[in-house]
């Protein structure tokens, strides 16, 4: 029987750390951890009973920006095997940890592992160690780590695939008569839902039916380009594709919502989020971690979750893309003690089952190791639940520069708030990209796609 850190003793102590997304909770009180004395792992294989370092003591950092309980659980699960290990963790503010952590890794006394966000990919990749585990391995156990691979090595794979679900308010839907054989499946079938979820006071909207407000660009131009068969760059994986007329359509989609069918408004609060938060939108669009926000800041709000509709009802060429939660980083200017280390360290984590549920759930993400895809403690949460199906749907485009989504953020916000017409601020959100990804090295992985071969032409 394998013995190891249990996914319940994990997911009960980190609710304060990763569920509030930056802001985790020193002192917690620690959990007993039983230390694993056999083999435990599927094609990767973590053996407790490998000395490290000869048993002498080390001491090694691991920097993250502010998720302390999930981390400190899984490095005292680490430490309780390896008692010689000393792993120090350092919380960086978020906003802080992009400028801090590059400088830390060029100069001598870097942390040797350090939290990967593939958003920063360019500013990492070159002072990180590739993991010391076969690919044919990684390939074997998680998904998408394909997309992963630089010249035959790989320096961080995701853990787990975040993407966007439709959250509705259940007292609301009630209220409209509405019940789940009401579930949309196609987007028209959606506006008609909002419009019964609509609630107005002559001119005034009092509740939204659907509220995409801040949210546009990231749960929809973003995303559903790919139900229409676009991909978000072209065939050389270098230039945008954000003025096709697959985002025009979108676009247009999106206007008409609020102008033409009435069901939100531009200026009924600042996000959808919130708003959905404060009971006053039926509905929304949001990615896996609102889940845990709904469950500890807005916590009076029943609600409920479901796959997010498609145009015609059929299986598209991708439901919306996703962005993974990454592994960690191994600093290659440590010192060689400190990396075989964190060599270890990471292998352990990808090895540990209920380390892994555990960080899944923390932020509500579909695991990428395989054989967790039907894990009960998974499927229970509903957010997860409705991705399971079709999980193999859901397309990544890559470690995207920020000016992909910011530029179409400013290209609906002209639309909505500048009176731009819709073709105006595509072209201007593809021409911004392609200028400030003059000198960038990202290439899309959209071609890796399972199904990159139903492409619209």
């Amino acid at each position: 029987m394998k013995k190891k850190l249990t996914a319940l003793a994990l997911s009960a102590a980190l609710t304060a750390g990763m569920l509030a997304g930056c802001g985790g909770q020193n002192g917690a009180e620690q959990t007993a951890v039983e230390v694993p004395t056999e083999p435990f792992g599927d094609t990767i294989k973590y053996d407790p009973s490998v000395e490290i370092n000869n048993g002498e003591p080390v001491s090694l950092d691991l920097w993250e920006w502010g998720s302390d309980d999930l981390f400190q659980q899984i490095i005292d699960g680490y430490q309780a095997i390896h008692p010689n290990v000393t792993i120090n963790l350092v919380n960086n503010p978020w906003e802080d940890y992009w400028t801090k952590l590059p400088l830390a890794l060029d100069g001598e006394d870097g942390p040797a592992l350090f939290n990967v966000h593939n958003s920063y990919h360019e500013n990492l990749i070159n002072y990180m160690a590739p993991l010391d585990i076969p690919l044919e391995d990684l390939e074997a156990d998680f998904t998408g780590v394909g997309a992963h691979v630089i010249d035959g090595k790989v320096y961080y794979i995701d853990y787990g695939m975040m993407t966007g679900t439709v959250y509705y308010n259940k007292a609301m839907w009630e209220a409209a008569g509405l019940t789940e054989a009401d579930i949309p499946k196609t987007w028209d079938e959606m506006i008609e839902v909002a419009k019964k979820l609509t609630i107005k006071d002559g001119d005034t909207l009092i509740q939204a039916g659907l509220n995409f407000n801040d949210d546009f660009h990231q749960n929809y131009l973003l995303g559903l380009n790919y139900q229409l068969g676009a991909n978000l760059f072209q065939e050389d994986g270098k230039t945008p594709n954000v003025n096709s007329p697959e985002m025009q359509q979108v676009m247009q989609m999106l206007v008409d919502m609020y102008e033409k069918d009435g069901i939100g408004s531009k200026d009924f609060g600042e996000k959808g989020s919130d708003s959905f938060g404060q009971g006053q939108s039926a509905m929304v669009v949001q990615w896996g971690h609102y889940y845990n926000t709904l469950k500890t800041t807005w916590t009076d709000i029943d609600f409920g979750v479901f796959e997010i509709p498609t145009f015609d009802g059929e299986t598209p060429y991708a439901y919306n893309r996703y962005n993974g939660e990454s592994t960690f980083g191994i600093n290659k200017n440590a010192p060689a003690d400190q990396q075989a280390v964190a060599q270890d360290f990471v292998k352990y984590f990808l090895a540990n089952d209920d380390a892994q549920i555990a960080f899944n759930l923390a932020m509500s993400i579909f695991p990428a190791k395989k054989s967790l895809a039907d894990n009960e403690e998974i499927l229970a949460n509903p957010s997860l639940a409705v991705l399971a199906e079709h999980i193999d749907r859901y397309i990544w485009p890559g470690p995207m520069p920020a000016t992909v989504e910011t530029s179409l953020k400013k290209a609906g916000q002209d639309v909505f708030f500048n009176g731009v017409d819709i073709q105006t601020a595509l072209d201007e959100a593809q021409a911004n990209i392609i200028k400030d990804m003059e000198n960038s090295t990202f290439t899309s992985v959209e071609n890796l796609y399972a199904y990159a071969s139903e492409k619209k032409a």
